[in-house]
């Protein structure tokens, strides 16, 4: 049976509004329409594009309840000032009546993936009772939401945490209140808004500054800016724990590919030793999993649990999601990360493909990475020593910004060029063979998902 999330009552206690056409209960909460199910409320978001106002008919159409409006709609509603305000003091309610345990998880590459895998993790060791972040809606509107959707009756919440500038992730931490807060690594991503890697370490780790009474700091070890973080740390945390290699609290004694592709590793934790595998290839999916299994313990779920989970967790949509594709009357691979690139998982990405030993070529369909500022051209060119690393036979380089990349390959790899994803889903499809290992990745603007999308759906033959 589905959980009522909150009553309009409960949202005028939380809001300070006022219920106009008729009391309700809302069983879920979304403020994009097309999302909307049976007994959800609709939260008629402002937007620079459009007014959620506008698509309040359409939200009711489609089976919401009751809408959160700053002015009267055909139908139940809360009315508030702002809407905006309003659902992040819904979030704040939310928080406040969850007695659980709650997970922060942020880091300039692999958060989602990391918060996927703790979800997978806990929810094998408590089922139906843990609750995560919405997709990546991870800004200033994604976390209220997500909190606004995590059901009273949580015992673990695991909630990701994004910025493109200081002090947004300062503002995030204290709605979601952590008892553990896990930075996975600090890489270039974002330098175009803050300058230099220390502002983008110091951003990370204002994560901390939102952790509850005797919480927990889990940092990377295998980063420049360690003892930055937990320096930081310090000052918010009862207890610090690192992961990664080296010194590091959570490690791996020995880490070897395992017959499906992925990794069995021997790992030594603060209190005990695991052995478990991967099912997800590549060594940053390694180090990803120290940094689940420290937050777990941390919390003192079950680790052999947490190991099941791990070896049973597919690849996500835009972020390692493997598809066998049908090509000229045999099958290639096609692997996405069409969802974010930066410059260290564009280099992790490129070295698992280049571990596709059983790959008759290697094809890499690459897009630009955004938010780079003035050394978007030195970071796209600096791939080239992992193009040539990983045994790429022909790239697809996508956008005018990918020259740089060209240029330092200095022919070292066949290259084509395309304008956009229907281009390059058309040059991909009229070199794709049998045998062939593909990787797409690019910044998630680009749109290299509807080649993706276009690939899966139409046999490359036909397109």
């Amino acid at each position: 049976m589905t959980e009522m999330l909150w009553t309009s009552e409960e949202i005028v206690a939380a809001t300070g509004g006022s219920v106009a056409g008729g009391n309700f209960a809302a069983s879920g909460v979304t403020f994009d329409s097309r999302e909307v199910e049976d007994g959800w409320l609709f939260v008629a978001m402002p937007g620079t594009v459009a007014d959620g106002h506008d698509f309040v008919a359409r939200a009711f159409a489609a089976g919401a309840v009751g809408a959160l409006v700053n002015r009267p709609v055909d139908g139940p509603h809360v009315l508030v000032d702002d809407v905006a305000e309003a659902l992040t003091k819904l979030a704040i309610a939310a928080r406040q009546r969850m007695t659980g345990t709650v997970i922060g998880v942020t880091g300039s590459v692999g958060k989602t993936s990391t918060k996927e895998a703790l979800f997978a993790a806990l929810d094998r060791y408590s089922p139906g009772t843990v609750h995560r972040s919405v997709k990546s809606y991870n800004n200033h509107t994604g976390v209220p939401l997500s909190l606004s959707r995590m059901p009273r009756s949580s015992e673990f919440a695991v909630l990701e945490m994004g910025m493109n500038h200081a002090g947004e992730i300062a503002s995030l931490t204290r709605l979601v209140r952590p008892h553990v807060a896990l930075i996975t690594t600090i890489a270039s991503a974002h330098i175009e808004h803050l300058g230099s890697m220390e502002a983008i370490a110091d951003a990370k780790a204002e994560i901390f500054e939102g952790l509850e009474p005797e919480g927990v700091a889990i940092v990377p070890e295998d980063t420049p800016y360690r003892d930055r973080l937990v320096k930081a740390a310090r000052r918010h945390a009862e207890r610090i724990v690192t992961f990664g290699g080296g010194e590091a609290d959570v490690t791996a004694i020995h880490a070897v590919k395992s017959d499906n592709g992925g990794s069995l590793v021997t790992a030594r934790l603060l209190e005990s030793e695991l052995t478990y595998t991967i099912a997800q290839r590549g060594d940053h999916w390694v180090t990803n999993s120290l940094a689940v299994l420290a937050a777990v313990e941390a919390v003192g779920a079950d680790l052999a649990v947490a190991g099941l989970a791990l070896a049973d967790m597919g690849g996500l949509k835009g972020r390692g999601e493997r598809h066998r594709l049908p090509a000229h009357g045999g099958q290639y691979l096609l692997i996405d990360e069409s969802y974010n690139a930066n410059p260290a998982s564009m280099a992790a990405t490129l070295k698992s493909l280049g571990e596709e030993r059983d790959a008759v070529r290697r094809i890499a369909v690459l897009g630009p990475m955004r938010e780079l500022g003035d050394k978007a051209d030195e970071l796209h060119a600096a791939l080239a020593p992992a193009v040539v690393a990983a045994d790429v036979d022909q790239l697809i380089l996508v956008g005018a910004d990918m020259r740089p990349l060209e240029d330092a390959l200095d022919g070292d790899v066949i290259v084509d060029r395309a304008e956009d994803a229907d281009e390059a889903a058309a040059l991909l499809a009229k070199i794709v063979e049998p045998g062939d290992a593909v990787l797409v990745k690019a910044s998630n603007s680009i749109g290299l998902a509807k080649l993706v999308e276009r690939m899966v759906r139409e046999p490359a033959c036909s397109i």
